[in-house]
């Protein structure tokens, strides 16, 4: 079962990248003029970030980072799995109740859903379904799995009414590799500016380095006076993209 499960580990993994890279790729900046998708923000008018956590709700490390958050004072936006918050309601109630934000994250968490726009779709409106079923809320927000994206996914997540989110590309401490508090902290304080979309996971493993190194860039944010907000609040902050998109659902 062993070599099975390596074997098709393996095929996936030589797979998947060249399906996706028969899809039409934009740059960036043409993904953020057409307002498809954003990664951070240059004009801020005060010390704004955005945190954000893929791949929860998780019933252990979750709670853990929403009890920071409050002790700091801090608002974050929470990219979820379907699944898992079909499975952990009253995580994702805590996480409303306490004023952070809720975006989608896909069903699954599945590399399918890269190369295929009816099962992205599906997967979009079965993550929308659950979480809205929880909260009475919609979300505007959809981040990619693993961040890969193409004109597929872009255009499927507008047609869904959801803004690509990704973040800074200096913001990413991959932290899902377990590199240690203080690389995952040094990495996120050191490279700190306004307008940043900071990645972080609170799911998918051991994220107990994650919550040690949160609680470090927490105190750091307060030192240098930077404010923790949703990554709504910090689209509206910028002023730098139309806002319309929170009037699509």
């Amino acid at each position: 079962m062993r070599i099975k499960w390596f074997f098709l580990v393996f095929i996936m993994i030589l797979f998947i990248p060249f399906r996706i890279s028969e899809a039409s790729i934009k740059e960036r900046d043409e993904y953020e003029q057409l307002g498809l998708a954003i990664w951070d923000f240059c004009q801020m008018k005060g010390n704004y970030v955005a945190l954000t956590f893929d791949d929860g709700p998780d019933p252990v490390y979750t709670p853990q980072i929403l009890d920071l958050l409050k002790k700091y004072q801090v608002k974050a936006t929470f990219f979820v799995v379907g699944k898992k918050a079909k499975d952990f309601p009253e995580v994702i109630q805590r996480i409303n109740k306490e004023g952070h934000e809720i975006a989608n994250h896909t069903y699954n968490h599945g590399y399918d859903v890269l190369i295929k726009e009816d099962k992205l779709t599906e997967e979009l409106i079965k993550t929308e379904e659950v979480v809205k079923a929880i909260t009475s809320k919609s979300m505007t927000l959809y981040r990619p799995v693993a961040g890969i994206y193409n004109d597929t996914i872009m255009n499927t997540a507008k047609k869904q009414g959801y803004l690509v989110t990704m973040w800074s590309w200096h913001q990413d401490p991959k932290d899902w590799m377990n590199p240690g508090v203080y690389p995952i902290f040094h990495h996120v304080s050191t490279a700190m500016k306004p307008g940043d979309i900071i990645v972080l996971h609170d799911a998918g493993g051991d994220r107990s380095q994650t919550v040690f190194a949160l609680e470090e860039i927490l105190k750091t944010m307060k030192n240098i006076e930077f404010k923790g907000v949703t990554v709504s609040e910090l689209i509206l902050l910028s002023q730098e993209i139309p806002t319309t998109i929170f009037d699509a659902k």
